[in-house]
Parts: structure tokens; sequence; C-alpha cells
């Protein structure tokens, strides 16, 4: 029984080892915590007693066991969340990086342990004491960084200008393992030779330490690059409102001065109908109604969609782009304002774009924007193009810059994060953006 309970208490480190993986990226389950722990607990407890006879009946450590096993977690802990593989697999490499130091740690307590048993050159797999050794760090090193991973590492996981960052991100943990597996001895007894154990010990907190390391220096890097973006976002949507309040103003000033006008109107067109010049009274009619103002000052209750639909509404009347917008949306919204204006301005600025290389006679954008079942937000946006569009693996590429298109991609990522969808389709001259975004129902009014 002892010789099957050591390789299986080696591998019953995945069950801390997962937990810790879905702490950051716990909203973006694709079931409820409940339900995924009901099926995943017990297939992954099965994996390790598995693995732990396979070892024990072929007489082999548990590391090609742990290689066997490792691509399959990986694989279900992606398929478990709605994100990108670089993120998961980043995160999932992050903790297999702290485990290995673990695991150097618990080589070394199982060395002092065994020092004075006559234990066989080839002793495959740690001793009882030490595997619950491994098995007590590793559970205590997840607690220790509940809090940091599912707030911190949260944030930083939640925020979309960090996104090119996790394709480079792998390569730090993936060197520590590397690191790990190199400082494994072949030979047991290599570990009492001299001072190498206190060596090992040293060199595996000191790894330990520098990962660690790197890892709240890599948070804390996110954090600071969020804040400043966030400013950025703010001071964008700010600027909207003022460009917002500009127009508006103006167009009020026009209306103000056209009411105090009409005093005067009536009094020529009186003169006029008294001398029965019916084509003067035509002529002045035309030429006043043309000082009216005729622009849309209101789209919605909303007044963010409405801030920004009347600053880009504007240029399109500045560029000769006929705007046309059917908003049906309350004056509150359960949903991140700064997302929400981000999604339908890059939207739109795109649409402008394109409609300005348009031929004037086929000008056209179209918004649609309304609540579905009060807890979806769908927002369509169609637009006339002239030219191509290219795309890469089913990325937009930019038509201002060689690389891909940054607005399309943050319309992507801010809808994949707030747990909805999006849909881009181009035929015929006409381009179409769709986006569904979920709102909180309790919170909503």
């Amino acid at each position: 029984m002892n010789q099957f309970l050591r390789p299986f208490l080696e591998l019953t480190v995945i069950l801390p080892g997962m937990f810790l993986a879905y702490l950051p990226v716990s909203s973006y389950l694709r079931q409820k915590p409940l339900k995924l722990t009901a099926w995943l607990f017990p297939l992954l407890l099965g994996l390790c007693i598995s693995g732990g006879f396979l070892s024990c009946f072929f007489q082999i450590s548990t590391l090609p066991v742990l290689f066997l096993l490792l691509p399959l977690l990986l694989f279900l802990y992606h398929k478990t969340l709605r994100i990108s593989i670089w993120k998961s697999g980043s995160i999932f490499l992050a903790v297999c990086a702290v485990f290995a130091c673990l695991n150097s740690l618990s080589r070394a307590v199982n060395a002092i342990t065994t020092a004075n048993l006559n234990l066989t050159e080839n002793e495959l797999w740690f001793q009882t004491k030490s595997g619950l050794f491994y098995n007590a760090i590793c559970l205590s090193f997840a607690l220790a960084t509940w809090y940091p991973a599912s707030h911190a590492a949260k944030n930083m996981i939640d925020d979309e200008n960090f996104a090119r960052t996790w394709y480079i991100f792998w390569i730090l943990p993936l060197t520590f393992i590397g690191l790990n597996l190199f400082m494994v001895p072949r030979y047991r007894n290599t570990l009492y030779t001299g001072r190498i154990l206190h060596g090992y010990i040293v060199i595996s907190l000191v790894l330990l330490a520098i990962l660690v390391l790197f890892y709240a220096m890599f948070l804390l890097m996110a954090d600071s690059l969020n804040r400043n973006a966030r400013l950025q976002q703010e001071n964008h949507f700010l600027s909207l409102q003022q460009a917002r309040y500009d127009n508006l103003r103006a167009a009020i000033e026009e209306a103000r001065q056209a009411r105090h006008d009409i005093r005067h109107h009536f009094l020529q067109l009186s003169a006029l109908a008294e001398n029965g010049d019916l084509e003067k009274i035509k002529e002045y009619l035309s030429h006043a109604a043309s000082k009216i103002p005729n622009s849309d000052l209101h789209f919605c209750e909303n007044q963010a969609v409405d801030s920004v639909l009347g600053y880009y509404s504007a240029l399109a009347k500045r560029e000769n782009i006929p705007f046309q917008a059917k908003i049906d949306l309350p004056p509150r919204l359960a949903i991140d304002e700064i997302d929400l204006c981000l999604v339908l301005s890059n939207l739109l600025e795109n649409a402008l774009e394109a409609s300005q290389k348009t031929n004037v006679a086929r000008r056209k954008i179209d918004v649609m924007i309304c609540l579905h079942h009060t807890h979806l937000l769908l927002i369509q946006v169609e637009n006339t193009f002239d030219g191509k569009i290219e795309q890469k693996n089913t990325v937009f590429q930019s038509s201002k810059r060689p690389g891909n298109g940054i607005g399309i991609q943050s319309v992507r990522h801010i809808a994949e994060k707030n747990g909805g969808g999006s849909s881009f389709t181009y035929e015929d001259g006409k381009f179409e953006a769709k986006v569904m975004l979920r709102t909180d129902e309790k919170s909503a009014v």
C-alpha cells in the first residue's frame, strides 16, 4: 500500500495547483463553480490515482506521468474558461513554475528525512512524510496567495490594455520550470556529497523568491498600466462629452436666434402679403428656413450613449455623411459606462473613416442600439465602404498603418471580458458590426 501511496502523493499536488489556477479567472468560468467542481474534482482525483498506479506498476518516477497529464490538464483548464489560450496557458504555466520550485524544496526535505536510512540508489519517489510535506506546502502556498490571485491577478486578466503581454509572459514560468528540472540530481546520493544539500535548499528558495518577485513586479506593472489606460479612456469620454456640449450649445444658440427673429419674419411676411407678392414670400420663407437648425440634438435618455452619438453625428454631418440612429435605451444601464463608450466610439470611428473614403452618393451610417430582455445590450453599426478589407486569421488589418487594427480588437476584447460577443461581416460594399454586451439584471434600473 505504501508503494502506491508515495507516487500518488506526488501527483495529488495537481489539486491545489488547479485550485490556484482557477482563482484569478473565476469570473470567466463557462460553468458555475459548484457544477465545475462536481465533475472536475473526481476527474482530477481519478487521474492522480491512475498515475500513481502506473508509476507503481511500471516502477517509474512520476515525472513522465506528470508530463503526460499536464497537456490534458491544460486542455481541460482552457476549455472551461472564456479566455484566450495565451492567457489560460500563461496562468497554467505560472502555477506549474511555482510548484516546480516547491517540488525542489520537497526533494531537499526528502533527502534530509532519509539521510540515515539505507535506501537504494534508484529510489523513485518521495517518502510518505515528504509526500505529505509536498502537498501541505503546495496547499499552504495556494491559500497564502488566495487574495492576490483573486484580486490583483484578476485585474490583470481583465485589463485588455495588457493583452499583448500575454503573448510573451509564458516564457518566464517556462524558464523557471526548466531550471528546476535541470537541478534535479541524477542520483539520490548526490545530495549528500559535501555541501550540495545545503546549496540545493538555498538555490530552491532563491528561485522561488525570484519567481514570486517577478510575479509581483508583473502585477504592479499591469496595475500601473491599467490605471493609466483607464485615465486615458475617461479623458477621451470627457472630451466626447465636451464636444457634444459644444455642439448642443451652438445648436441651441442658433435656435434661440431663430426664435428671436420670428417676430421680424412675421412683420416682413405681413408686408409682402399686403402687396400680394407671392414669389417674394416664397423666396423669403426659403431663406428663413435655411437658417433654422436641422440637426438632431437628442438620440436617447442615456447621457453617455447620447454624448458619443452626438459627437460622431456632428462629424458625419460635417463630412456630408447621412447618419441615422434608432436608439431605445433607459437613462441608466447596469454596465461599465467607459466600456460601453469605448465600444460605441470605436465602431463609429471606423464607420466614419470608411465612409469618408466612399463615393459621396453611397455614404451612409446606420446605428441601432436596444435592450433585449433587460440583460442583453445589442449594438449594430452598418456603413458603406469602398476598397478592400484585409484579414489575417480572422484579425482585421489596419488601413492606416501596417499590422492589426486596434479598434475592432478592442471591441472584441471588451465583449469577451463582459461575457458577450461580437461579429463583423462585410459584403457588397457594406460593413456590419454587431456587438452583444451583458448587463447586470440585479442592478438594472
